[in-house]
């Protein structure tokens, strides 16, 4: 009656775990809209780049609001029957991405298809987690394949959006889904994965309030250049609105019997030190905008050369995986490892910052895109693991919506707008000073209209370089914290005076526990490994 696993005894195991790679590569990269072929869309539709800006957060806010109810659909579903489900729609989703000339349908599927993309997941994870033996090293393959993959989608989306149209990519995208929609119904079972749980215990009301609140700021983030910030009253009223979701959905969780957010993880030290660091992680990836800026404004890059650039990052994603496989295995401390990440960004800005020149080469993005290619994946990692680390795994469900938010995109999004407003501030700061040593006698009218391209990018390269310069400040000072945190580690240690039971330390053993504990959940969660 009861089946834990995910497909039919008949099916072989090399066979189940082909099928899940086959799943997590068609289902992981799905969006509302892809990065790459973003600005295509802009030109296709004719609509502003905002709209699809929004769409992008969307997708990752819906897999927030989706992640602490998935046990409860997932228990209270056949996993053939959901799966199919899922993917057929999700299939239906992209195919009306692919069609539509509306951004408002846009943003709103791009927001159903991170809920549903969150649902096939969770059904991958702990199957996948439960045979790598842990967390630490499920992490390092995982997300090493799975941010890979992402540049790798990118890149094509980029391609095809160049041979054909953009809508094109959106049609493979739901035709992919379909076929594993029927492999999945060939080779899943039939059956209940435990006891049926009823779904009226869901709060939808949390979940439109966690839905409104993110909505409302990714509106802020996407449109506060666009409709310049404060001055704007569609910005001052979206973000009242988001504080006033949030506050809502706070005093709403403090009266249910069975709350959908829980918020007592948020107390423990790890969690808090570990939304910092996330948060600074955000800063080097909001760098990307920047970036941009000077690959396609400044260099003249097409959008498939510049998607390439995303390439040159799998390399430094790959060994970051290979290390943190390697770390956990052998037990180490995070903070070597973390400090290494940090380091790789900072050798990123601190490269870019000396690069912001027009005789920039091509071959010289190698190093700095490795660089943080390596930052990117062993920070996901490692910052990750350390801030859920020792939560019972109720706790972690109920909580991690919020922390994925928090890391993919508030952090991310704010860091992207703010350096968006300090481009544009820097850049006109620039064109002031240079206007200094202009004048009729050092410059003619017809010598001005002549050097003005060259007048405008040097302006967006000061101010490229001096962002690129408060980072690095900035990422010295979370060097520093690194260095000084403790990372669960006790402060003094009088290793002469532990008591050894069978040769290990008491603190040693508790240890051991703990890891066995957790494994036992996740094997119990997760069923038979393939």
């Amino acid at each position: 009656m009861y089946n834990k696993g995910l497909f039919s005894d008949w099916v072989p195991k090399p066979v189940q775990l082909l099928i899940i790679v086959l799943l997590l590569i068609v289902v992981m990269p799905l969006g509302g809209v892809y990065a790459g072929n973003l600005s295509f869309m802009v030109s296709g539709t004719g609509q502003l780049t905002e709209y699809f800006m929004w769409a992008n957060y969307a997708t990752t806010i819906g897999m927030g609001a989706c992640m602490p109810v998935v046990l409860r659909f997932k228990m209270r579903y056949k996993v053939r029957d959901k799966v199919v489900l899922l993917l057929v729609l999700l299939g239906l989703l992209s195919y009306i991405n692919g069609t539509t000339m509306e951004p408002v349908i846009i943003i709103a599927s791009a927001l159903v298809i991170g809920f549903f993309k969150m649902m096939i997941t969770i059904e991958l994870f702990l199957p996948l987690m439960a045979m790598m033996g842990g967390r630490g090293v499920f992490y390092g393959v995982f997300y090493t394949f799975v941010l890979s993959l992402t540049q790798i989608s990118g890149y094509y989306a980029v391609e095809v959006s160049m041979l054909y149209n953009w809508q094109q990519f959106f049609v493979i995208a739901a035709i992919l889904c379909f076929v594993m929609a029927l492999i999945c119904w060939i080779f899943m079972h039939n059956k209940y994965f435990a006891l049926k749980v009823p779904l009226h215990y869901i709060d939808w009301l949390s979940i439109l309030l966690f839905v409104s609140t993110f909505m409302f700021s990714a509106y802020v983030f996407s449109f506060g250049k666009q409709q310049d910030w404060l001055n704007s009253t569609r910005i001052i009223n979206a973000s009242i609105a988001a504080f006033v979701s949030f506050a809502l959905l706070a005093i709403r969780q403090m009266t249910l019997k069975r709350p959908y957010l829980s918020f007592k993880i948020f107390k423990r030290s790890n969690v808090q030190n570990g939304l910092f660091m996330l948060f600074c992680l955000g800063m080097f990836l909001g760098t990307a905008s920047i970036q941009n800026i000077f690959s396609v404004g400044v260099l003249g890059y097409d959008q498939l050369t510049n998607a390439k650039l995303n390439l040159m990052m799998i390399p430094g994603l790959i060994l970051a995986g290979i290390v943190a496989v390697y770390w956990f295995k052998k037990e180490k401390p995070l903070k070597m490892f973390i400090f290494s990440g940090f380091s790789a960004m900072i050798g990123y800005a601190i490269i870019m910052y000396f690069s912001m020149v027009l005789e920039f080469n091509y071959e010289n993005w190698y190093l700095p895109m490795f660089l943080k290619g390596f930052g990117m994946g062993s920070l996901f990692i490692s910052v990750w693991y350390y801030t859920l680390d020792k939560l019972e795994l109720d706790d972690m469900l109920a909580a991690i919506g919020l922390v994925l938010v928090w890391r993919t995109f508030l952090a991310v999004g704010f860091f992207s707008a703010l350096f968006s407003w300090f481009q544009y501030q820097f850049q006109i700061e620039s064109l002031g000073n240079l206007a200094v040593y202009l004048d009729g006698i050092t410059l003619t009218p017809q010598d001005l209209s002549a050097n003005l391209k060259s007048i405008q990018l040097n302006a967006i390269l000061s101010a490229n370089k001096r962002i690129f310069g408060y980072i690095i400040i900035a990422g010295f000072g979370v060097l520093l914290f690194v260095l000084t945190h403790h990372f669960g580690e006790e402060k003094f240690k009088y290793p002469r005076f532990i008591r050894l039971i069978n040769g290990k330390s008491v603190i040693a053993r508790r240890r051991l526990q703990e890891r066995k504990k957790l494994l036992e959940e996740i094997k119990d969660a997760a069923g038979p490994v393939v």
